[in-house]
C-alpha cells in the first residue's frame, strides 16, 4: 500500500489538565489543523494549537502534524509500524493519534525536517 503523509499546518501543544477538570471554555473544537481530548483516570490531555493555550497551564508546545492522507480500513495492519520505523531509525520521538478514519503522527517542530527525509524514502509526503 502506498500512502501519502500530509504536513499539516500550524503549531500543536500538548496539555496535561487534572482528570477531574471539565472541558476547558477556552478550546474551539473546530480549530485547525486538529484538536484531540482524551479522559483517562489519570489526566485530562489536550492536543491543539498552540495559540489557543492560556498562559499558565502544564504544556508542551512546538509539536506538528502529519495526517495519513487515506481512510483506513480497521483490518489495516502495521501502518503506523511502517511509519515509525523509518522515524526510530533517525532518532525522532513522535506521539500518534488514530482516529475513526486515519492516523496523524506529532513531531517537535524542530524535527520535521529530519521528519520529511526520513519518512520521504518510504511515503509520498504532501506540503
Amino acid at each position: 500500500m502506498s500512502l501519502t503523509l500530509r504536513i499539516l499546518e500550524g503549531e500543536l501543544t500538548i496539555l496535561k489538565l487534572p482528570p477531574e477538570m471539565s472541558f476547558p471554555s477556552w478550546l474551539q473544537i473546530s480549530a485547525d489543523p486538529l484538536v484531540s481530548v482524551t479522559y483517562t483516570d489519570d489526566e485530562l490531555s489536550i492536543i491543539c494549537p498552540s495559540g489557543a493555550v492560556p498562559a499558565g497551564l502544564k504544556s508542551e508546545p512546538g509539536w506538528r502534524a502529519l495526517r495519513v492522507n487515506d481512510k483506513l480500513e480497521f483490518s489495516a495492519v502495521g501502518i503506523l509500524s511502517s511509519i515509525l520505523s523509518p522515524m526510530a531509525g533517525a532518532g525522532i520521538s513522535i506521539l500518534s493519534i488514530s482516529t475513526f478514519d486515519t492516523d496523524y503522527i506529532l513531531v517537535r517542530a524542530s524535527t520535521l525536517e529530519r521528519a520529511k527525509t526520513a519518512l520521504a524514502e518510504h511515503f509520498h509526503i504532501a506540503e
